[in-house]
């Protein structure tokens, strides 16, 4: 990411370079000279920072990277990564000097931004801007719940910190505002972020576009705001944490003034540096500058053992699981309780009541709107999943996220009321990036809920939560045209094909309560992937299935309804599986035998074996496919002809909207008609 401004912002310092601080430069500059790419600058302005907080404040132990009570820690701005590798390496975690030496490199545990899963010690993958920051507050939210469900009287197993370095590009992303505004409401305390207030971005000077106050924006979000301070003197800096993690009431915020690029005669306050190796000759003099005689990727031992944190790690470690042991004693049932759900297993008798959800949407033939049968399944598997956190964009009364007695999450005069169900407001970008923290952090498979066209708000860190293998569900209600009056604006045509598009991620567009069932069970069983639920607002019919096809929901798609040597397949989601049942009669009366195949996801579809999918979709048989949405995908299912909607929808009631489009059963009998096998 080179740049060509030339600008320069120096700020003013007190002249000393910790040799430990430096430690963390070398690696950084010679990383990413090795690599001919990546981010120097940021490493090298944030030395300071992460001397203050690594050395004096963070509670972790490289030894056991998931200890549950461990600090966490988020670089938001990610591109600045050789400054977390240079950390991790230092202080002792499984990552080799080789693989600095590796830094951007193919299969690299040294990837060009962090990537949770692949380094150890990594919490979450950051690079999107403003996003880890989000993650953040999840991680925050998520420790102050479980702290209220099982901490009790002299037993805090659940006592940590989350602290999140970020920049200005981070505070410029709009969803700075929407997570950071979040967390002044929901007093979150243990959250602290030391901001990079360098004064530069790629561009060069962020004054000509980035002239908030920050100081009063984040007290005016109820944050407790410290400097701004020097951002490279390690005492101060230090000071400024620990006042930080003595916060009671709020999260709290340190503006750390600090250079990008510091120690480099030429690059530092520059843009130059932000981006870009810094070249043989500069590194040799920012070597001199900062008195670092020794080699690349060499460290002296004496340094190494002072940034050494296995032994301190371990020690904290033993004492928690010390006082885990009496809490253990004292309360079993939480303890084991505790264990199940950081350790992400679902309760041992999930069977029964994904079979109590399932069972009780097949037994009703009465029409609903998938977005209720959701809300009745999760009546059943919230008592029983008390991992299972819900939340809205506002919309709670449209999505139907809430259930009996989930209570609402809330800061009061009371204090701190951990309720089951969050009020994100109008927030769908951070009400996503959030529920990532939430996964991130362990204990909670969360659940958030918006109309399906507002998954565009979202769609970022929706494939953040594909790339990183989060168990998340979003819940998208108002998934078609069949919405009615409310118009284009809020009527989804493309989003159900564009989400199928991310990698990882399941989507489900169910056709009735059976199916909708067996979405939400297939989803809280998926550990290493996020789940969309596509839902209707209007109601649907019941369809008739044995029990061998209930059972074969859970693989995507399926023979719903069958005749005899079939002369056409006809392949529908959603809604328009009731439409294709119609021209499935239709097409009796007209002695034209189809097959009706559902398709609730075509995302689990595809994952099953050849067999299935011949089994299911036949050979050699004409395949048509329908869905209210865009029909660009059904050439994937060899599909000879589709009927959707390939424009953006209007303003009437949804039936009229259906018929406008020509999605009627009379159409798509003709259509299969046309189309069918002599």
């Amino acid at each position: 990411m080179a740049s060509s401004s030339t600008d320069r912002v120096l700020r003013p310092d007190n002249g000393r370079f910790d040799p430990l601080a430096n430690a963390l430069r070398a690696l950084a500059i010679d990383a990413v000279q090795q690599a001919n790419s990546g981010h120097p600058g940021a490493p090298m302005g944030m030395a300071e920072m992460a001397l203050a907080l690594w050395g004096e404040h963070l509670r972790h132990n490289p030894s056991n990277p998931a200890w549950p009570d461990r600090d966490r820690f988020v670089l938001s701005n990610g591109h600045a990564s050789m400054l977390l590798y240079a950390l991790l390496h230092l202080t002792g975690y499984d990552l080799p000097l080789d693989e600095l030496r590796r830094f951007r490199q193919l299969h690299s545990r040294t990837p060009g931004h962090p990537e949770v899963g692949l380094t150890p010690g990594v919490e979450t993958t950051t690079g999107p801007l403003g996003q880890g920051l989000a993650n953040a507050v999840g991680m925050a939210l998520a420790e102050k719940i479980l702290a209220a469900q099982f901490n009790r009287p002299g037993h805090a197993i659940v006592d940590h910190h989350t602290y999140v370095f970020l920049g200005d590009g981070c505070l410029m992303e709009g969803i700075s505002h929407e997570a950071c505004s979040l967390a002044g409401v929901w007093g979150l305390n243990k959250l602290v972020a030391l901001y990079d207030d360098n004064g530069i971005s790629i561009d060069g000077n962020v004054a000509g576009w980035f002239g908030d106050d920050t100081a009063a924006r984040f007290r005016a979000y109820g944050w407790q705001v410290l400097g701004p301070l020097d951002g490279h003197d390690v005492s101060a800096l230090s000071a400024a944490i620990a006042e930080a993690r003595r916060s009671t009431d709020r999260p709290s915020l340190i503006i750390c003034r600090t250079t990008i690029g510091r120690g480099s005669p030429g690059r530092a306050g520059t843009a130059k540096s932000h981006g870009e190796p810094l070249g043989a000759a500069e590194i040799a003099a920012t070597r001199e500058a900062i008195g670092w005689s020794h080699p690349p990727f060499e460290v002296p031992a004496e340094l190494r053992r002072e940034w050494d944190a296995r032994e301190a790690g371990a020690a904290r470690e033993g004492e928690w699981a010390r006082r885990f042991d009496a809490y253990r004693a004292a309360y079993p049932e939480l303890a084991s309780e505790f264990e199940r759900r950081m350790a992400g297993r679902l309760p041992e008798g999930f069977a029964a009541t994904r079979a109590a959800a399932v069972d009780g949407c097949t037994g009703n033939a009465e029409p609903v709107a998938t977005r209720k049968a959701s809300q009745k399944v999760l009546a059943t598997l919230a008592p029983a999943i008390p991992e299972l956190l819900g939340g809205s964009a506002d919309l709670t009364g449209s999505n139907l996220t809430d259930f009996p007695g989930c209570g609402a999450l809330r800061v009061d005069a009371e204090g701190f009321q951990p309720g089951r169900h969050v009020n994100y407001g109008v927030r769908e970008f951070g009400m996503a990036a959030v529920m990532n923290g939430l996964a991130l952090h362990g204990g909670f498979i969360p659940y958030g809920g918006t109309f399906l066209t507002f998954s565009d708000y979202s769609r970022n860190a929706i494939r953040m939560a594909a790339l990183m293998k989060q168990r998340v569900v979003h819940v998208f209600t108002h998934d078609s045209i069949g919405l009615g009056e409310d118009g284009p604006t809020h009527q989804a045509v493309e989003h159900a094909a564009s989400l199928r598009l991310i990698p990882n991620l399941d989507v489900w567009r169910p056709c009735d309560a059976a199916e909708t069932a067996v979405a939400w069970t297939h989803a809280l069983e998926q550990r290493q992937r996020p789940t969309a639920l596509l839902l209707s607002r209007q109601n649907l019919p019941a369809q008739a299935r044995t029990t061998a096809q209930i059972e074969q929901i859970a693989r995507g798609g399926y023979v719903l309804s069958d005749r005899p040597s079939p002369r056409a397949v006809i392949l529908a989601t959603g809604s328009e599986v009731a439409l294709a049942m119609q021209a499935q009669a239709l097409l009796d009366a007209e002695g034209v035998a189809a097959r009706v195949v559902s398709l609730p996801s075509s995302t689990v579809f595809d994952r099953q074996d050849a067999a299935w999918r011949e089994q299911v979709l036949g050979r050699g048989t004409p395949r048509i496919g329908v869905e209210a949405g865009v029909t660009q995908g059904w050439g994937a299912y060899g599909c000879v002809a589709s009927l959707g909607v390939d424009a953006f929808g209007e303003s009437a009631p949804g039936p009229k909207v259906y018929e406008h489009f020509g999605l009627t059963a009379r159409r798509l009998a003709d259509l299969a008609k046309q189309h069918a096998a002599s």
